[in-house]
């Protein structure tokens, strides 16, 4: 049984595509998979689910919700007992959190993470691989709700790190050039990211292009002061001299990775 929230929310079984639910249910489902095997009151299920915009009747809808999501579940014949278990006051989805994308991910994430602390970043960088291939698309694309919207945002946040967790490691192995285009692209998503700036200016300039670099460093402190009122930091600021002196520290041989 795989459940999805890093896009489109659902569930399914091996080799089949995720089942069609009312959106309320997928919901009902993404609050519940946020925390599996964790006890979820009434109160707080119906916020998720409905935000300001309440049934007359909530906990009755609510129930209605949990019967239509273990339907699903039967009809795909994916657990016997169904895991969506009534406790008193609320709501519990009994699952391994391994069958979540969201937790799966989690997971990887944690093991490349030690896969480079032992000193083995060829692994880190294959596992934070496998980790970011869960991220479908948006997360929790389809569903409206306000709950829905700021998981949004904390989840995007979470991706970034992931992807920065895994450039850091492989620019660690001296895949310069050919991360140049990703941390671009990552530049103009997130213009005023000062880390993913460094990490492009570090890969331009490890690429053999000092004047990109140094380009790079005039158009965040462009935009940071122009729009924020505020210098880049002083990490950047560091680089940037290192950079204009090309000082022999910046290097490969020199890097210290901190994970």
């Amino acid at each position: 049984m795989e459940i999805r929230i890093l896009g489109p929310v659902g569930l399914c079984g091996p080799g089949e595509k995720a089942s069609v639910m009312p959106e309320r249910v997928r919901r009902f489902l993404a609050a519940l998979a946020w925390r599996p095997n964790d006890f979820v009151a009434d109160d707080a299920a119906v916020e998720q689910v409905w935000g300001d915009d309440l049934p007359r009747r909530p906990r009755d809808a609510l129930y209605t919700c949990a019967t239509r999501l273990r339907r699903a579940f039967v009809e795909h014949r994916l657990d016997a007992p169904c895991p969506v278990i009534r406790r008193a006051g609320g709501y519990v989805l009994m699952v391994d959190p391994g069958c979540v994308d969201l937790h799966r991910s989690r997971r990887l994430v944690s093991q490349a993470r030690n896969a480079a602390r032992e000193g083995d970043p060829v692994s880190a960088v294959a596992l934070y691989d496998s980790a970011l291939e869960l991220w479908t698309g948006i997360p929790l694309s389809d569903l409206g709700s306000p709950w829905a919207s700021a998981a949004r945002i904390a989840l995007e946040r979470e991706w970034l790190a992931n992807v920065i967790g895994r450039l850091r490691i492989d620019l660690q192995l001296g895949h310069h050039i050919e991360n140049v285009p990703v941390l671009h692209q990552l530049a103009v998503d997130h213009p005023f990211d000062e880390v993913v700036a460094e990490m492009l200016m570090l890969a331009l300039y490890r690429s053999g292009r000092q004047n990109e670099a140094l380009g790079c460093f005039d158009l965040i402190r462009r935009r940071l002061v122009e729009q924020l009122g505020d210098e880049p930091g002083a990490t950047l600021q560091e680089l940037h001299r290192k950079v204009l002196c090309r000082d022999p520290s910046l290097e490969l041989h020199h890097e210290l990775v901190m994970f």
